[in-house]
């Protein structure tokens, strides 16, 4: 266990990155555009990228955590057995998904690369904010891979989302 919460820190690290970068891109191309009417070349292509990558890193965060937006009326209404079997169901849908996903945006990215995309301004290739992006994908594998096993053989202890954000906040302030 304490190798997988070591993985997640990693993610969420990255994650947390990415998102600054991202932050101190627009800040600043902003302020250049303002202040000495120069923005930042290829600014606004790459911080569009690096969303993208920022996005699938933290979608790989809630893919173990589960902090993602659900619906549970049908799941609170039954009984402990059935609700795991109705969250494993769940979490095997999106891992498949996610699988798909994976595979989409590999093609892509090996497209780009071999086809030499580049920006606009600064001729920077696209394919390794693609890669970027899939490895956000490829780690948001594993944490739903995670989070499924760990419904599947009982370890994770299943609750409405309420009480699961309850259990969390009481977690984090430890």
């Amino acid at each position: 266990m304490r190798a997988i919460n070591l993985f997640i820190r990693g993610i969420e690290v990255v994650a947390a990155l990415l998102l600054g970068a991202v932050m101190l891109l627009v800040v600043a191309s902003t302020l250049s555009r303002y202040a000495f009417a120069a923005p930042i070349p290829d600014s606004f292509d790459i911080a569009r990228l690096l969303v993208g990558a920022c996005l699938f890193w933290g979608f790989a965060v809630v893919g173990f955590r589960g902090g993602h937006i659900q619906v549970d009326l049908l799941v609170d209404a039954t009984g402990p057995r059935l609700r795991r079997v109705i969250n494993s169901f769940a979490w095997a849908v999106l891992l498949l998904f996610a699988g798909l996903l994976i595979w989409k945006v590999y093609g892509s990215t090996v497209s780009a690369m071999r086809s030499n995309q580049l920006t606009y301004d600064l001729r920077l290739p696209v394919w390794p904010f693609y890669g970027l992006i899939w490895l956000g994908m490829l780690a948001s594998l594993f944490t739903i891979a995670i989070k499924l096993w760990r419904i599947v053989s009982g370890r994770d202890h299943l609750t409405s989302a309420e009480a699961q954000e309850i259990e969390d906040l009481a977690h984090d302030s430890r």
